[in-house]
């Protein structure tokens, strides 16, 4: 039995991000994870063979790269140097299926032209929606940035914007009613939807909305920012800051159960017996469908039992991790070209029928939305010289028709498939340039790592019930759980998965809060003179150059 100030159950990047704030403040931190290495969907591992670093799931730091954590260097990470972030351009590039192709790039107006090559009335909506959406943008990271119940709600901020309204509206469309109301031509509207689809939210759910502006909006303004080394670097730095401070992380410790005592959480015991005290608070990322049954029964409310049991945990992601001598090279008219983030994608009605099978369990053995991240482009120290790695991503069901164990003899038809799909859009990415494959399906992502159930990476749902003050449940959105010194960050917090660091750092906010401690004092700039930095993030690059090399066919970059 150990005892520590607070015990941290899953060393995923927001609960990290949690502890490091909290040890910040003067608090020994203890984080439990059940992996061999931390970072839960943030980790990098060589899974393809030594010298090869492989984003086992999430690649783009966009989102992060916002966080004040990284925008004002809260932690004084960016000061360390331990960071260097890389904005490619091409910002991406889209296959469509008649042989068509789209290409964003960094600068704005070379992008709307690319619009107006289908429609010269969607090149008008593309300026419109980035310029929209730049007007409510502090609204809507004010409202991320605050935990519930800590701050006026998003709805009000909204109400008393003089354009808020409409966004009140646009919010609660889904991202198709947003897209086809707005532009016109097919290729607009699949290359917007093959944006908003990379959270894997069917896209005409109500409440998909944001993402039909946000993404894109994201990317125009930095690109799918990538942090060289790979997403590992990131638990890197937050995990030697916790050791720095005092803190620990202790890997191979899955969390079993929770110790309850007079009513409060008063820490944690894992799978072998050990248990684990905390004098302050607890700290979980487990997911809310697994931490109901860690606790005795009663000691959860009705109305959390209920949300939790009709919680949709999301659609389940499918991976092919290929390590090549040449990076994927599209076929245009103007030359092949080749993008950090590219893809394929079918026309907006194979899109919705994609959702509405994935939601439905129905396998699709034809996948229409192919996400192809070769970060080697930019970041080529994460091989040899001469070879890439490359990730191709798409949706999936967990259970096939025979059921989930079905999937070791299905998945290496179901990848070349994938391939042979892509292959028409990028002709010379044969089998002969492939030095080694692996294939993840839904229930191998669940079997790596148990927070992503039944295979998927985003937490679950971003529809209105499982969104702002319902996730993960109503009542139960601001990091507080009912049992007392229990705290809950994570994907399955509000705004959800991807890399953003928001639920960690809003976490951080409640429970210094609860601690007696006023956490704009933690949560603040550090500046030069006591070990931080002036504000502004550092270590950030545009790939310009080697933008313009990506073009290319084939070679490393």
């Amino acid at each position: 039995m150990e005892d520590v100030d607070v015990v941290v159950a899953g060393a995923g990047h927001n609960s990290l991000i949690t502890a490091c704030y909290l040890a910040k403040a003067g608090y020994r931190c203890l984080v439990l994870e059940a992996n061999a290495i931390p970072g839960g969907g943030a980790v990098t591992e060589e899974l393809l063979g030594p010298g090869y670093a492989v984003d086992s799931c999430a690649t783009g730091h966009t989102l992060m790269c916002t966080n004040p954590l990284l925008a004002d260097d809260e932690l004084g990470l960016m000061a360390a140097g331990s960071l260097t972030y890389v904005d490619p351009d091409p910002v991406a590039h889209v296959a469509f299926p008649d042989g068509g192709h789209f290409t964003m790039t960094l600068d704005r107006n070379e992008t709307a032209a690319e619009f107006g090559r289908f429609s010269a009335a969607d090149a008008r909506a593309y300026e419109r929606l980035l310029d929209d959406y730049a007007e409510v943008a502090p609204v809507f990271a004010r409202a991320q940035h605050t935990p519930a119940g800590m701050g006026p709600p998003l709805d009000q901020l909204l109400a008393e914007h003089p354009r808020g309204r409409v966004w009140q509206r646009r919010r609660m469309l889904s991202a198709w009613d947003v897209v086809r109301t707005e532009f016109e031509s097919r290729e607009a509207r699949a290359f917007l939807m093959w944006m908003a689809f990379q959270t894997n939210q069917a896209l005409d759910i109500p409440g998909t909305g944001l993402l039909a502006s946000s993404i894109v909006a994201g990317r125009q303004r930095r690109s799918w920012s990538v942090l060289q080394g790979g997403s590992g670097r990131l638990v890197d730095a937050l995990v030697g800051y916790l050791e720095a401070h005092g803190g620990e992380v202790r890997c191979g410790q899955p969390v079993r159960r929770l110790l309850v005592e007079g009513g409060r959480c008063a820490g944690v015991e894992t799978e072998s017996g050990e248990q684990y005290r905390a004098r302050r608070a607890v700290v979980s990322t487990i997911h809310v469908v697994h931490l109901m049954d860690m606790a005795p029964p009663g000691t959860w409310p009705e109305e959390l039992e209920y949300a939790v049991r009709t919680y949709d945990v999301g659609i389940p992601g499918f991976g092919i991790y290929l390590l090549t001598d040449v990076a994927p090279a599209f076929q245009t008219p103007a030359g092949p070209v080749s993008a950090v983030s590219a893809g394929t994608v079918g026309w907006p009605e194979d899109l919705l029928q994609l959702g509405f099978d994935l939601r439905h369990g129905r396998y699709v053995e034809d996948v229409p939305w192919l996400l192809v991240a070769t970060p080697t482009l930019v970041d080529p120290d994460r091989a040899p010289p001469g070879h890439h790695t490359v990730k191709v991503l798409s949706q999936q069901v967990y259970d096939l028709p025979g059921g989930p164990e079905g999937w070791p003899a299905a998945k290496e038809a179901q990848a070349r498939r994938q391939l042979e799909h892509l292959r028409r859009s990028a002709p010379g990415f044969t089998d002969d340039h492939v030095l080694a494959m692996l294939v993840k399906a839904p229930p191998d992502f669940e079997a790596s790592n148990r927070h992503m159930v039944h295979g998927a990476f985003h937490g679950g749902d971003r529809g209105v019930a499982q969104s702002g003050p319902g996730r993960p449940a109503p009542g139960w959105a601001g990091h507080r759980m009912p049992l007392a010194g229990l705290y809950q960050t994570g994907a399955t917090t509000n705004p959800g998965g991807s890399i953003t660091g928001v639920p960690g750092r809003n976490a951080a906010r409640v429970v210094l809060t609860d601690l007696g401690i006023d956490p704009d004092a933690v949560l603040r700039p550090v500046h030069a003179g006591d070990g931080t930095v002036p504000h502004g993030v550092t270590g950030l690059t545009t790939a310009g150059a080697v933008g313009e090399t990506a073009r290319a066919a084939g070679g490393a970059a």
